[in-house]
This record gives structure tokens, C-alpha cells and sequence, in this order.
């Protein structure tokens, strides 16, 4: 995906905070945070969005949350408490067409909803 600002940050060509990397995810720092920790990790392979992902993902989606796990005992918010959210499509807020979760605490964050 060549216009894609995610794929650009896999791939080295725009620059981002890099904390975490594998052969399936990469995590880095949002430019614009909402928490004291916000955290962005996105799959290596393009994906739009969650309407995309099959049962063949699981182990993906499965791995992106192990890697949350790491950064929520990295950034010492694993026992207070922590948000892991994706937006899918415009109505649900997401900014960028790319699969990415966002890894949220350090502070609390209150209801969802309310």
C-alpha cells in the first residue's frame, strides 16, 4: 500500500518512536496522545480494518495482543489498568486506513461510554 502512512512507518520511510518490533507487529508512540501511555501497534501486513480479518488471523490478533501485554509491563501499567481499542470505518473514528489497536493508560480513564 504505497499511500499508506502506516505501511511508510513499517517500512522505514517516515519516522516514528519504534518501542516494539516483530515479524508480525510493530508499536510505536501516537503523535497525538490521549494518556499518559498511547500506544499504536499495527500488523506488518496491510490490512484496512477489522472488516478485513479472517479466521486465519486469529494467530495475528493473537500475537498483537501478546504484544500489548509486553508494553503494558514495559510502561508499568499492566496492574493498574489499561484500554485496548480499534476504530473500524469513519462513523467509529478511524483516522488511518490501516488495522491498529491503541494500548491507553497511565491514568484513569474513566468510562467508555459515559
Amino acid at each position: 500500500m504505497n499511500s499508506c502512512i502506516f505501511c511508510k512507518i513499517i517500512a522505514g520511510e517516515i519516522p516514528a518512536d519504534i518501542i516494539y518490533s516483530d515479524d508480525f507487529v510493530v508499536a510505536f508512540s501516537d503523535i497525538a496522545p490521549k494518556a499518559p501511555v498511547h500506544i499504536l501497534l499495527i500488523p506488518k501486513r496491510h490490512l484496512r480494518g477489522a472488516n478485513e480479518l479472517l479466521t486465519d488471523d486469529a494467530e495475528l490478533l493473537s500475537h498483537i495482543f501478546s504484544a500489548a501485554n509486553i508494553l503494558a509491563k514495559k510502561f508499568d501499567i499492566d496492574k493498574s489498568g489499561y484500554r485496548i481499542i480499534t476504530n473500524n470505518g469513519k462513523d467509529a473514528g478511524q483516522s488511518v486506513d490501516h488495522l491498529h489497536f491503541h494500548l491507553l493508560g497511565g491514568k484513569d480513564l474513566g468510562d467508555l461510554v459515559g
